[in-house]
């Protein structure tokens, strides 16, 4: 979540009369996150979530993303469905954007999740995954393992600015990764950003997952790497929690048991979601607009957290 366009409130007020939700009584920008820009809203009759979305997410993306969090919603997973308006339609525009109003889940995000936390995240996973499975939507992930090349290119040697080697030590782990990358998986509807800031939990309870933006098909276990390489370090990359990541693995494995082969691919998976969250945070440091209210995260903390599941590389500019 970010805010990267201003949304007056004028404008604001008449996109909610297209619902029956109440009248606008006030609205808050949230700057966490890096995709698309979000407001709190507050009407009269309740709390939601408006949603803009930006360049990154395809227009014609959002009929999959959407129907993905129906799917799941009617199979009791606590993730947060698109209002529709007066006319049915979820989707609509306001100041030049697409844009949802999205029902608002109670529940905060963490910063340093305890292993009991973790623990129920990874059943959340688990469960979302077996409920997804049956989706009928097909979305290519647009930042899977075919596009940090590429991705790399375009960040050149803009890298250094960076950090000193920044570019050297990426190119090797691109070249690393792929090398390694397994392609006779079990594949399907995954999230494949579930960070500790994309779940809503009370105490040690569940009681959301949101931003599903980068939700794609792609291989099930590369979803529980990406978040193991979230949830299981500090902010900075530097510490690593051995009981945290145990306890997202124990949680998910209730629902899927790794098999052995499993095991054996999960450093590879976690060492290419390193590769891929080092890429963007460049990116996006490179190419933030200084006047966005987006905080802007730090691409070197992957490359700490590359260095755990591959310690060959990252070690340079980390």
């Amino acid at each position: 979540m970010a805010v990267y366009t201003a949304v007056p409130a004028e404008a604001l007020a008449t996109f909610l009369a297209d619902y029956n939700q109440g009248d606008l009584v006030s609205a808050k920008g949230i700057a966490e996150g890096v995709e698309n820009t979000n407001y709190l809203v507050e009407t009269t009759r309740d709390r939601f979530i408006l949603t803009l979305y930006e360049k990154r997410v395809a227009a014609g993306d959002l009929p999959f993303f959407l129907d993905l969090l129906d799917h799941l919603a009617a199979k009791g997973l606590p993730v947060p469905p698109a209002l529709t308006g007066r006319d049915g339609r979820a989707v609509r525009e306001l100041a030049g954007r697409p844009a949802c109003l999205i029902r608002f889940l109670p529940g905060v995000s963490l910063s340093a999740p305890t292993p009991s936390q973790a623990l129920a995240a990874g059943d959340a996973m688990g469960a979302m995954h077996r409920a997804a499975a049956d989706f009928p939507g097909h979305r290519a992930n647009s930042m899977g393992a075919e596009a940090w090349a590429p991705l790399l290119a375009r960040c050149g040697r803009d890298l250094d600015a960076i950090a000193p080697g920044l570019y050297d030590d990426l190119s090797a782990a691109v070249e690393h990764v792929l090398a390694e990358w397994p392609a006779d998986m079990d594949a399907q509807v995954i999230h494949a950003d579930l960070f500790p800031d994309n779940v809503l939990m009370l105490g040690d309870r569940v009681t959301g997952l949101i931003d599903f933006y980068f939700a794609c098909t792609d291989l099930r276990l590369y979803d529980l790497a990406v978040a193991h390489t979230a949830w299981s370090f500090d902010a900075g990359g530097r510490t690593y929690d051995v009981d945290v990541a145990n306890a997202l693995t124990a949680g998910y494995e209730r629902y899927h048991p790794l098999l052995p082969t499993e095991r054996t691919a999960f450093r590879t998976l976690a060492a290419g979601a390193c590769v891929r969250f080092a890429l963007s945070r460049a990116w996006d440091w490179l190419n933030t607009p200084a006047d966005a209210l987006v905080t802007r995260k730090d691409p070197l903390a992957y490359m700490r957290r590359l260095r755990h599941y591959a310690p060959a590389l990252g070690s340079r500019t980390a």
